[in-house]
């Protein structure tokens, strides 16, 4: 009989020791798992089920059939189980099932049956693409090294068109956290076991993701960029014919049209004109048109090939906010509004962008930075006026410089 009692001493000994070495190299990262008695938290963060967590899962009662039911839908879902969804949901309820077997009654097997549906919800829905592992009150993060491996696999840019690697990562991610709950109920030896499994399946996915294409990258368009006018070119006063156009814009607008010559990555351009908001809006229409349609024939006469939109916006998109009253303070104030765009569009991909800068842009996105109208007529004072002045005066009835 003492000797019965020695060998039952030695074996648990043994046990604790090996329960001892198990828990070190799972690299538990919550301490408290390691602690016993007295001192051992009875919180959130030490896995306490609170009335939050007890109002989900107390009312699964009937498991096996909830897990049943579950690989029915699954199975009906046919191809989408290759996608990580469809994968992670069969070892969710693999792993429910086990923990059933072993009459599991810390809630792992609810928290599986959760996990599961969540998943097969998605998949009804059109998504299969969820990575992201579910948070659970009753597992411990374990081997976080495992758990970055996992995340690198995630991140390479072939892993989103790699079934194969996507269901072996999905298993192994659920295979970490079932671990993670032999660890939390402090069976070590079990936890290890099951992380040296892991760590077969993550190795099967690398392989399986080193197999996998790179995929290839659809053409994307280049954005269009806007190029800037100076102010003091462009047209006269109430102006938008080609007999209008100053010598200064024509020379501005030879130079441009002769750098888009030599840019073949070009697809098209927009030429918009703009006016403020002084002024009719029928009138307004017409003048932007005629500006935007003149620019377009001059470029078109230098010998600008690619296709061009031609469009007068009147007074829409104002990049200003004036509030002033006076009236020569409120024409200085809209000079940015009155503008010809000439917008690059369609750049092609991989085409040798950097020559771009050549031309004299704004940012990709400006708006309002192209040219004004500052040569302006007299009125009948001899004082020059702007062409928000002439705007206002067509307003009252007059016009000038037609």
């Amino acid at each position: 009989m003492k000797q019965l009692m020695w060998v039952a001493a030695a074996l648990a000994a043994v046990s604790g020791c090996a329960g001892q070495t198990a828990r070190e190299q799972l690299n538990i990262a919550d301490p408290a798992v390691a602690r016993g008695g007295f001192g051992t938290p009875q919180d959130a963060a030490a896995g306490a089920a609170l009335k939050s967590w007890t109002d989900v899962y107390t009312p699964v009662k009937r498991r096996a059939a909830a897990l049943d039911a579950l690989q029915s839908r699954l199975e009906r879902d046919g191809a989408k189980k290759a996608t990580y969804a469809g994968a992670a949901a069969q070892c969710w309820i693999d792993a429910g099932r086990e923990e059933l077997a072993r009459r599991d009654e810390w809630g792992f097997v609810e928290e599986a049956i959760g996990a599961a549906t969540a998943l097969v919800d998605g998949l009804d829905a059109g998504d299969g693409r969820t990575v992201r592992a579910p948070a659970l009150r009753t597992t411990v993060r374990v081997r976080p090294d495992l758990w970055d491996e996992l995340a690198s696999l995630q991140a390479d840019a072939r892993f989103a068109h790699c079934a194969p690697a996507q269901q072996r990562a999905a298993c192994a991610q659920v295979g970490l956290m079932h671990a993670g709950h032999e660890a939390w109920t402090r069976a070590f030896s079990d936890a290890q076991q099951r992380v040296v499994a892991v760590q077969v399946t993550l190795r099967d996915a690398a392989r399986a993701l080193s197999a996998c294409a790179a995929p290839v990258a659809a053409p994307v368009a280049a954005p269009a960029q806007v190029i800037a006018l100076p102010a003091d070119t462009l047209f006269a006063f109430d102006r938008g014919d080609l007999a209008a156009l100053s010598a200064a814009g024509r020379a501005e607008l030879e130079r441009l049209a002769a750098q888009l010559r030599g840019q073949q990555q070009v697809g098209r351009l927009q030429v918009s004109g703009y006016s403020d908001r002084l002024g009719s809006r029928a009138y307004n229409l017409r003048l932007s048109q005629q500006r935007a349609q003149t620019v377009t024939r001059l470029l078109r006469g230098l010998g600008v090939s690619v296709p061009i939109d031609t469009r007068g916006l009147g007074s829409v998109q104002p990049g200003t906010v004036c509030a002033v009253r006076a009236r020569a303070e409120l024409i200085g104030c809209l000079a940015p509004d009155r503008r010809v765009e000439i917008r690059v569009v369609g750049a092609l991909p991989g085409a040798a962008r950097g020559s771009l800068r050549d031309l004299q842009m704004g940012a990709p996105d400006a708006v309002g930075i192209a040219a004004a109208t500052p040569a302006e007529p007299e009125d009948v004072h001899g004082a020059a006026l702007s062409a928000g002045a002439a705007d206002q005066l067509r307003t009252n009835g007059s016009r000038l410089g037609n």
